[in-house]
């Protein structure tokens, strides 16, 4: 898309129309899928086999060491390749998981946890090769963009864990959330 402006900033239109296509639309597909592993994996809690409460915890403490590898081996990492070996390991260790859960609680709950970390590593190198991806004059509106993929997919992970609990069907929790709409609207 060649946006051609006749003001005197057109330089910065065309720069706004080359850069924000088709690279922008791979990153906010990108964004939109790690924010439903995020978020899922925390809202997806609930249904394993471990206290919820003590998960929860070790969950919010593995974050902080997301945070400190990816600022101390940005400088050392290659962009793509740790994007996809991080959500690689992410994605072998949320399946073994689930197998592990019939094994053992404890080694189910490790697995979780590296998963949980290669997924919030993951999604701070995509927001930082995000901002290195494209030009100054960008930035705000696809750092914006990518927020909103983001908690759009955190928005649809909740519908998808609550089609993973055994216990009530997707067509039940729909049907709850409607006679609580209708309650709310009464009252």
């Amino acid at each position: 898309m060649l946006i051609i402006s006749t003001h005197r900033s057109r330089s910065l239109w065309i720069k706004i129309g080359l850069y924000g296509g088709y690279p922008r639309t791979k990153v906010l597909v990108a964004g939109f899928k790690k924010g439903m592993v995020y978020y899922g994996m925390l809202l997806g809690l609930g249904n394993l086999s471990f206290n919820l409460y003590l998960s929860v915890t070790l969950n919010a403490l593995s974050e902080v060491p997301s945070s400190l590898v990816t600022f101390f081996m940005i400088g050392k990492l290659k962009r793509r390749s740790s994007l996809l070996g991080l959500t690689t390991l992410s994605g072998i260790c949320s399946v073994m998981c689930i197998v592990a859960g019939k094994v053992s609680t404890t080694l189910q709950i490790g697995l979780e946890l590296v998963s949980f970390f290669s997924a919030c590593t993951a999604l701070d190198l995509m927001l930082i090769y995000m901002l290195e991806l494209f030009p100054t004059c960008v930035w705000n509106s696809t750092l914006s963009m990518l927020r909103q993929a983001i908690v759009l997919g955190g928005a649809i992970s909740t519908v998808l864990v609550a089609a993973g609990d055994e216990d009530m069907p997707i067509s039940d929790i729909m049907e709850e959330e409607k006679y609580k709409f209708e309650y709310d609207n009464l009252s």
